[in-house]
């Protein structure tokens, strides 16, 4: 069962639609690091991360696995582990998954531009929870924790996240 991103506020599956926000850019076939675009294609779902101090297990067929306050994602181009999962302090460019806010206390890993990784093509590309009002994020898609988890119990490994152009 995939997940299909019908326009810029709403994502459907298995026929029901649910509330989201984009990149602030809009979507596009070229995507570039930090242009605040929403790729477009079909991307398998890689793992979810969580917040287990703020959160329950996610239930789900999905890889699972724990944040921990040391967790990172490198998105400097430059790097040999750009678009990859580092631990920090990490000497290049890089977001911090363990957040203040609770934007990541739930991370769906989409499997864009990681296979092969190529250089400036846009990294950290997440399904992650809303924040209030559902504005643009940079680049990810978001939606609310209920949500999140409807359509966590109801994908599986074989799911594509479809965003069409």
């Amino acid at each position: 069962m995939d997940i299909f991103l019908k326009d810029s506020h709403a994502l459907s599956c298995d026929g029901k639609e649910y509330m989201c926000a984009i990149g602030a850019a809009g979507v596009s076939a070229a995507k570039r690091e930090g242009d605040k675009k929403t790729p477009v294609g079909s991307f398998p779902i890689r793992e979810v991360l969580y917040r287990s101090d703020r959160l329950e297990k996610p239930s789900t067929r999905l890889p699972v696995r724990a944040l921990e306050p040391d967790d990172g994602w490198c998105d400097d181009p430059a790097d040999p582990n750009y678009n990859r999962f580092v631990k920090l302090p990490y000497p290049a460019s890089h977001e911090k998954l363990w957040r203040e806010d609770h934007v990541y206390d739930i991370i769906v890993v989409l499997g864009y531009n990681d296979d092969p990784v190529v250089p400036g093509v846009g990294s950290a590309i997440f399904l992650h929870l809303a924040r209030d009002g559902y504005p643009p994020t940079d680049g990810c898609i978001a939606v609310s924790l209920s949500d999140m988890t409807e359509l966590l119990a109801l994908v599986d490994a074989n799911t594509l996240i479809k965003i069409p152009d």
